[in-house]
């Protein structure tokens, strides 16, 4: 069965390219599924290698996370799902604001990260040992101060109370 060029149309894709210290760390593809010119949304399977567990989550083979990025924020909010469409959680990368030049979604990891539970009882700041030794607050003081912004933010969303009638933030589920 041929795929008429409309429905060739309806599905782009972008390679997400995750930038650490100055080089690529990881480059894969993935499905846009919305962009309203800030915020562009993608879905991707897991790009790593293999399981990669961090004891309070796995990400593994046929996991799928729905990863959204923005154009004005410093972070960047990954939707992390079982292959059988169960939520495991959110991870979230503190970056600079994504750009996204044709045909990529490019963000600079600032080593800060938030992991949230699919039921939210789980909230971690992650990774700031990382950031301190990394030297941002010296060599970029302005970035580091959004950095650790971006992730106070996240967190005070994370632990909002929940109301499911309520969008606590853009990518928050309601109820």
């Amino acid at each position: 069965m041929s795929v008429n060029s409309a429905e060739q149309e309806a599905v782009r894709t972008v390679d997400v390219v995750l930038v650490k210290g100055g080089r690529t760390k990881i480059r894969y593809p993935a499905v846009v599924l919305d962009d309203d010119g800030d915020r562009v949304s993608v879905r991707a399977p897991w790009a790593g290698d293999g399981v990669r567990d961090f004891g309070f989550v796995r990400f593994e083979p046929g996991d799928v996370f729905t990863e959204h990025y923005w154009r004005t924020r410093w972070y960047a909010v990954k939707e992390v799902w079982t292959s059988e469409g169960r939520l495991k959680g959110w991870y979230c990368d503190v970056t600079r604001p994504a750009l996204v030049p044709s045909g990529e979604i490019v963000v600079t990891d600032l080593e800060l990260d938030l992991w949230v539970s699919a039921d939210r009882s789980t909230v971690l700041r992650l990774d700031e040992d990382e950031f301190a030794a990394s030297g941002l607050d010296r060599t970029d003081p302005v970035a580091a101060d959004h950095a650790v912004r971006a992730l106070d933010e996240l967190e005070r969303l994370a632990r909002a109370p929940h109301d499911p009638a309520a969008v606590h933030a853009p990518w928050w589920p309601a109820g």
